[in-house]
């Protein structure tokens, strides 16, 4: 694909900015002035000082001289960054590939980006008329490299768009500084009688380098697409993501599914022709306002199947606030897996068990709709004490080590640490005939009993429990202990610890 970039040029910027914040000052002539080397220098102008004859460098006390009526504020450091930075995270709508071109515009990557909005020219069209509609005095300027749409943005006066290819005959007629050349290079270039690009460019590189250096050299050879030029990207793009713009702003739910559809539809088709499937995407959604709203969904194992996926966002979709429209959606695969060779059958009817898709997408919109933490999954470990006799585990892929025991009942419900209990009993070694837990009485009905459980001796010192499984009067079935041997002095032995579903 041929490489296209556009460069935004803020000719105003900081100024631009305070005129916004304070619009009394858009009547008048004002500049930011910072100390240096013991003067006071202006650093920016808005454009009726300018008008005046007031210019970036020019002493404060020179300026006032020339304007009396000069509003002078103090310049506020790293403004300018932080100003582009947030420009920049605006114009991801239409590119994700977005530099900083300090001190006063911006890079952009638009490869590939254009026909979405119809061609070149309105593309670059509606970047700017939205920006100038902000309140930002912005030109910008579309070539094949760099260098050159920086040149043309700044100092092109017949058209803001090169053809590809056409950089060389673009640059002829602008001057040296186009080229972003060193002043010391530029003063050198101006003793010559070098006044336009044309009037060396033809010129041999030998001598070109004897006289300006390397560095100016590269700066050709950068704006006629010799040389390519790295960018600092804003954001780094995830390596799977979709875009999709709008035509026109999107307002209904439907319209919100119908983007979601598509654009997981390529997303899906590229995982799954690369043997992958995304364990974490999330939907960006640009709106006409300005504001970014955003939803994720997550999957318990990798999966590319878009029935499934967009099922998990639906959940989402009640939460997308859309407001006067969305004008681009992106959905990024920041953690994404090998698909395992066995999900291939998943969609199959002879899944069955741990391995049966239906029940990791069951799983997966539980866990968007409830939370992960609400869903939980243990294996068994080889201790005969119950708290220690299973662990969590974190993944449906997990294997355990041992198997499930099966020759004596458990609880389907656990607790953490077991709960003490007030207990009535015939004779006290003999099953309770009722029990008070969270003063709820319960008539014990039926009971098995007793299962005596050691402590691991190696691990751990004290009582054995005796374990008994009882039914009370409404059919619930508890799992109930004595702590150690029976003795008139041991109050509060008997505990609850376990529920049978």
């Amino acid at each position: 694909m041929k490489k296209r970039f556009v460069s935004i040029w803020f000719r105003h910027l900081t100024t631009d900015w305070l005129t916004l914040r304070r619009p009394e000052l858009r009547e008048m002539p004002f500049v930011f002035a910072a100390p240096v080397r013991g003067r006071i220098v202006i650093t920016a102008a808005n454009v009726l000082a300018e008008v005046q004859g007031i210019t970036t460098g020019m002493a404060a006390a020179d300026a006032k001289a020339i304007v009396p009526s000069l509003e002078v504020v103090d310049d506020i450091p790293g403004q300018a960054a932080k100003l582009l930075k947030a420009l920049g995270e605006w114009c991801i709508r239409y590119t994700p590939l977005i530099a900083v071109g300090m001190p006063d515009g911006l890079i952009l990557d638009v490869s590939g980006c254009a026909h979405l909005w119809g061609g070149e020219q309105a593309y670059l069209g509606a970047i700017i008329k939205i920006l100038r509609s902000k309140g930002y005095d912005a030109r910008g300027a579309m070539a094949d490299t760099i260098g050159t749409a920086w040149a043309v943005a700044r100092f092109g006066r017949l058209k803001p768009i090169i053809e590809p290819g056409g950089q060389t005959d673009a640059l002829l007629s602008l001057p040296p500084v186009a080229l972003r050349l060193e002043p010391l290079i530029l003063e050198r270039l101006q003793k010559l009688g070098f006044y336009t690009i044309k009037s060396f460019i033809g010129m041999a590189r030998s001598v070109l380098r004897r006289r300006f250096g390397q560095g100016f050299l590269l700066r050709l050879d950068q704006a006629l697409g010799n040389e390519e030029e790295p960018l600092q990207l804003l954001q780094a793009v995830e390596p799977y993501h979709e875009r999709l713009p709008c035509l026109e702003p999107i307002r209904t739910v439907t319209g919100i599914e119908i983007a979601i559809k598509r654009l997981l539809e390529n997303l899906c088709k590229r995982l799954q022709g690369q043997g992958k499937g995304l364990r974490i995407a999330v939907l960006k959604c640009y709106r006409v306002d300005g504001q970014l709203v955003e939803v994720s969904i997550g999957t318990n194992r990798a999966s590319y199947h878009i029935g499934h996926l967009f099922k998990l966002f639906e959940l989402k979709i009640a939460s997308i606030e859309p407001a006067l429209g969305i004008e681009l959606f992106v959905l990024e695969a920041p953690k994404v897996e090998d698909v395992d060779p066995v999900q291939e059958a998943l969609w199959s009817p002879e899944g069955c068990g741990l391995a049966d898709g239906c029940l990791a997408e069951l799983l997966d919109r539980l866990a968007n709709k409830i939370g992960g933490g609400s869903i939980h999954r243990y294996l068994p470990q080889e201790h005969y004490w119950p708290e220690r006799s299973i662990r969590l585990s974190r993944s449906l892929q997990e294997k355990r080590a041992t198997a499930w025991r099966t020759d004596r009942p458990r609880p389907s419900l656990l607790l953490p640490r077991p709960e003490p209990i007030e207990v009535t009993a015939l004779i006290p070694d003999y099953p309770p005939m009722l029990f008070i837990y969270k003063n709820k009485v319960h008539q014990v009905k039926k009971a098995d009993g007793p299962e005596r459980i050691e402590r691991e001796w190696w691990l751990e010192t004290g009582e054995h429990r005796d374990y008994y499984y009882v039914e009370d009067q409404h059919g619930s079935r508890y799992w109930l202990f004595r702590s150690g041997h029976y003795s008139g002095d041991h109050s509060g032995q008997w505990f609850i610890h376990g529920f049978f579903a």
